[in-house]
């Protein structure tokens, strides 16, 4: 397409938008709707990646603003938001509030994009600024206390955080802000254990089971909280709770349970336990598990035979690597093949990611409440599959 032609489809753009905002002041004549805003990005995509910044600049500014034309205007500052650019989603938002011609109604509206924007620069308290504003608004209340809660937890304000979600759980019975507001309870329930505030810290995680009982972190700290004040015992309980509110999470209960036993209690006694759960909710760290209690109770051959026949029925390679161990162990030697078995097992998963968002797809080694790139919480589980549980 040649300059001439270009230029000539910009002029025809810009009369149009010249065009929309006087249509309202025309007699009788009929406007046509504008369409929804994803409809709207798609019709200007051309616009906004074939001409100069100044060309798009001066459409922004030339295009009238009423009813008719407002959400034009902001499917253009979100699309500029979207691909990063946020100065430029800033400016068309400030100049849209500085428009004496805004409609009041549509005040909220721009504001709270506003608002997006500076939460995207990382200008945090413009943002919790604007929200603040908006908290009480009736159309726009709500997402801006979402929005508000969002700035909070990135800079770790578990305390203002709480505030804005017990307000929300005031008027609204969802089931998500209780868990919203039960894992920041639990975020509060960490800071006082580090403090050393047992009290505290147990206040906090029963008020979060009370907010949402199936919370598995709230269980966990509880956990902790048992062993540190000495009740082995009671801790060890505890962490089999997190079956009956998610047994997703199973794997993470196990390994702390296992890691209590080794220290304070007696594996072996597990057997029962751990087989009774391993046939409702079969996991490798589970099999794992139950295999080192029946090496304790009943001896190694008894494991691997328990073992071997698992792994006929639910592979898994830290299962088969765990199998090559004990084998080689109990029959005093070491293959050069079964060397080799356990160290290419050990180097297939040894960046392997263990945890998976169910989200968004973030992955990684690290358990996560609250996922780094979606903002949900409780969202990150333990892989299932072969080369995970």
């Amino acid at each position: 397409m040649d300059i001439v032609l270009q230029w000539l489809l910009l002029t025809i753009a810009v009369a149009a938008g010249w065009f929309a905002g006087r249509l309202g002041k025309s007699r009788r004549r009929s406007s046509t709707p504008i369409a929804d805003e994803e409809s709207v990005r798609d019709r200007l995509q051309f616009l906004f990646t074939n001409y100069s910044d100044q060309a798009v600049e001066n459409f922004v500014q030339s295009l009238a603003v009423n009813k008719e034309t407002v959400s034009l205007h902001l499917s253009i500052g979100s699309h500029f938001r979207l691909k990063g650019e946020t100065e430029r989603a800033i400016l068309i938002h400030q100049n849209l509030l500085a428009r004496p011609e805004l409609p009041t109604r549509f005040s909220p509206q721009v504001t709270l994009e506003l608002a997006k924007d500076y939460l995207k620069a990382g200008l945090l308290d413009r943002a919790e600024a604007l929200l603040q504003e908006l908290m009480g608004d009736r159309d726009y209340g709500r997402g801006s206390s979402q929005q508000l809660i969002e700035l909070y937890q990135q800079e770790k304000e578990w305390g203002k955080a709480a505030d804005v979600a017990r307000a929300l759980t005031k008027g609204d019975a969802d089931p998500a802000m209780f868990k919203v507001l039960a894992y920041i309870t639990c975020e509060l329930a960490e800071q006082a254990l580090r403090e050393d505030d047992r009290w505290g810290a147990q206040k906090l995680c029963k008020q979060a089971l009370d907010y949402d009982q199936s919370c598995v972190r709230a269980t966990l700290i509880l956990m902790k909280l048992q062993i540190r004040q000495g009740s082995f015992r009671e801790a060890a309980n505890q962490s089999l709770k997190v079956f009956d509110q998610n047994p997703e999470f199973g794997p993470e209960a196990v390994d702390r349970l296992m890691k209590l036993e080794q220290e304070h209690g007696d594996v072996g006694r597990l057997g029962k336990k751990l087989r009774k759960l391993y046939e409702s909710y079969p996991s490798t760290s589970l099999l794992l598990a139950l295999v080192e209690s029946v090496e304790r109770s009943s001896g190694r051959l008894a494991a691997i035979e328990l073992l071997r026949q698992e792994l006929e029925v639910r592979p898994s390679v830290r299962g088969l690597l765990r199998l090559v161990e004990m084998a080689g162990y109990e029959k005093g030697m070491t293959t050069d093949e079964g060397r080799l078995v356990s160290r290419i097992g050990h180097l297939i998963l040894v960046n392997r990611p263990i945890y998976r968002c169910a989200n968004c797809g973030f992955s990684g080694q690290q358990l996560h409440w609250l996922c780094p790139s979606c903002k949900q919480w409780e969202t990150i589980r333990p892989i299932q599959g072969v080369e995970a549980e």
